[in-house]
This record gives C-alpha cells, structure tokens and sequence, in this order.
C-alpha cells in the first residue's frame, strides 16, 4: 500500500464543519452516507478522519482495496462523487477542506475489524484519556476480543477498550528499530594489527 504522506490524494476546498473536534455519532453519519458512494466505485470505505485547523478544517476519507493499490484517479473519480453528494445532503456547517485518499503504510485504525485485521502488527495508540497514568502506546496487537486490544511491547502488556482509544496507526517498517543481533560467544575477537616501525 503506497504511503499516507507520499501516497495519490485528491483534495477539494469545500465549507462545512464549526472547528469542533468530530463525534463518534457524527462520523457514523458520515461513513454511512459516503460508503455507498465509495462502493460505487468498487472501492472500499476505510474511514473519515476530521483534523482542526486555525483557518479552516480538514475532512479526510480514507478509501482502500483489498486486491491492489489505490492510484490518484481513484482519489480523484471518488472525490467528484463524494464532492457532489456533500453539496446534496450537506451534513456539517463552515469551512473545510476534502481530502481523498489511501490509508498508506501507517494506516489509521478506526474500527475493531481493522485491529482484527492486523494482529500481529506494530502499531501506535493514543486513548482519549489516560488509562493506569498515561495516553500513548505502543507495541504489537497480541489479541483483539470483547472490544479490548491486548498491546505486548518489551515484556509489558496493555489491555485498552478500544471505545477509549482516540487514534491509532500502524507502525510502517521504515519506522522500526531495527533488532539487534546477539553476540556470538564462540567468535573470537579480532586483535588489532601493529605496523612495523621505520
């Protein structure tokens, strides 16, 4: 999967959203009014993401395909419909930008069959607010079952509801410590070489 930051997106300047930070039941809304839109297209509605701004907000859609990569004409084709069916139904109010575009390597997990999905992977947490003294995590999906993601990372262990975890990424390879190997107790240390002296 081509990465977020690097990866094709289109985006569109349109007005809507007051610069409050996005409720679960409004985002439900929104899945549920532009999944049909993003099917259309034989794609995949992944999720929707809002990001405040000073000056204006951000309304980011995440499209996927389970098969092959997303390219800028699906970002682009998946934007002219999703722009029209905003205009129709107008759902939120003041100004903000529309960003289409592929969840990337460090792709956002927004709902329990997204964690399913990639037990076993890296992946960074942040809960709404702190659990046992602190927000953020990070560490590998060990389980997901009862609505909770067991997080294992360097002998520690976190179990969080995922109804508190505020956001949440996969870790990209590129990002990963890279292991380090363990010494060989039967390799025997070179000596240093000494020069003749002239």
């Amino acid at each position: 999967m081509l990465g977020h930051a690097a990866g094709p997106s289109h985006r569109d300047v349109r007005r809507c959203f007051d610069g409050s930070p996005m409720s679960d039941s409004k985002r439900e809304q929104l899945e549920a009014l532009l999944a049909p839109v993003v099917e259309s297209h034989g794609l995949v509605l992944h999720g929707v993401e809002y990001v405040a701004g000073r000056s204006s907000a951000l309304l980011r859609v995440y499209i996927d395909h389970f098969e092959r990569h997303i390219t800028i004409e699906d970002c682009e084709a998946v934007s002219r419909d999703v722009s029209a069916t905003l205009d129709v139904n107008d759902p939120i109010n003041g100004a903000y930008r529309l960003e289409i575009s592929s969840p990337g390597f460090d792709r956002p997990l927004f709902r329990p069959e997204h964690w399913a999905r990639f037990v076993g992977s890296e992946v960074k947490a942040e809960t709404a607010l702190p659990i046992d003294g602190r927000k953020r995590y990070r560490g590998v999906i060990a389980a997901v079952e009862d609505g909770k993601a067991r997080i294992e990372a360097e002998g520690q262990a976190w179990t969080l509801p995922l109804a508190a975890i505020a956001k949440a990424r996969l870790v990209p390879e590129y990002e990963r410590a890279p292991a380090t190997p363990a010494a060989d107790p039967n390799k025997k240390k070179a000596k240093p070489s000494r020069g003749k002296a002239r």
